[in-house]
């Protein structure tokens, strides 16, 4: 069954390709969904796919590629979206 997370990544996550490793990351996972910059300096993501696979890709949000600095993540569930794909949403 599809369910969905939102993770809120805050630390040194822009600017250091966390974007882009972690759309490599969802997809290797089969995920659905998006992740993009926010204003204030932190990464949102909304992923949607199996449970076992959402609980893998939060583990490795809350340590991020090699050059990030992960202080903290905030996960909360949230209702299904469907996505073809997991996307970089640039603002």
């Amino acid at each position: 069954m599809k369910e969905g997370i939102e993770i809120k990544v805050f630390g040194k996550v822009q600017g250091v390709w966390f974007r882009g490793s972690t759309q490599e990351r969802a997809q290797a996972f089969q995920l659905t969904g998006w992740v993009h910059n926010e204003p204030d300096g932190y990464v949102l993501i909304r992923a949607f796919g199996k449970k076992t696979d959402l609980e893998k890709f939060q583990e490795w949000c809350a340590t991020g590629p090699l050059h990030a600095r992960v202080d903290r993540i905030e996960v909360q569930p949230i209702d299904t979206e469907d996505y073809p794909t997991f996307e970089i949403r640039r603002k």
